[in-house]
């Protein structure tokens, strides 16, 4: 078993796999610190600072009656609520760094498609024919099959 499992981690695509993984969380890093310093400020900024973080519902109240100003103070009091804003801002951050990741991607693609191409050289031919009989044989023939003749 130890052996088996030696041999799966060890072939390729369980390595580049992980690499993968590795490279993409970095990247991923990456792309949520561009978001939240760069992008989301200025956004900020014209959205005059609205968050959707308190935005609940509450389902049974807690030890202290209702209302509940902000989600901490429901939280603290120990009242069941629905978190909808909450997904709302993750939804809102999961659009924004998507898009920021598509741009970065288009932008990768255009640097890439405007380096020259390497222009693809001719297979060498397979197959020569034979000047008597023109039957073709291997390039490495000395002697045609069909008619015998040397070349």
């Amino acid at each position: 078993m130890l052996k088996e499992f030696r041999e799966f981690a060890i072939k390729g695509n369980v390595v580049d796999m992980a690499v993968g993984i590795i490279i993409g969380g970095a990247f991923g890093a990456v792309v949520n610190t561009l978001v939240a310093d760069l992008i989301m400020p200025p956004i900020g900024l014209l959205l005059h600072g609205v968050d959707f973080t308190n935005l609940f519902i509450v389902l049974k109240e807690g030890a202290r009656s209702a209302p509940y100003t902000t989600l901490s103070d429901a939280k603290a009091a120990g009242a069941v609520t629905l978190n909808y804003g909450i997904v709302l801002n993750s939804l809102i951050g999961f659009l924004i760094v998507s898009f920021s990741v598509y741009l970065l991607v288009r932008a990768v693609n255009r640097l890439r498609n405007l380096q020259p191409a390497k222009e693809a050289q001719p297979a060498p031919p397979a197959q020569k024919e034979c000047p008597f009989c023109c039957t073709l044989v291997p390039m490495k023939a000395v002697r045609c099959p069909a008619c015998t003749s040397q070349f």
